[in-house]
């Protein structure tokens, strides 16, 4: 296991037990970034206007879209780590 997967993982972990619930936008980039790395680019159809959540969770994702696993592992790992010292 590569040194930055191990940190990824630590990150995820850490993000389970973060003092206060972060704020909606930054809820998004975490699972965006999570999924980036985990599954790769978003793939089907978008949720309809019904389904707000899906339709928010499904656009932070594909803003992403083209990330390597690798650079979605930094960021995610950055915002847990700026998240924990605020």
């Amino acid at each position: 296991m590569s040194d930055l997967q191990t940190q990824f993982e630590a990150a995820v972990a850490a993000s389970k037990t973060l003092s206060e619930r972060p704020d909606n936008a930054s809820l998004l980039k975490l699972y965006a970034f999570y999924k980036q790395a985990t599954d790769g680019d978003v793939e089907g159809r978008r949720p309809g206007f019904t389904d707000m959540v899906g339709r928010a969770k499904y656009d932070a994702w594909a803003a992403i879209k083209g990330t390597v696993s690798d650079d979605a592992m930094k960021q995610y790992i950055a915002l847990v780590e700026s998240l924990h010292a605020s």
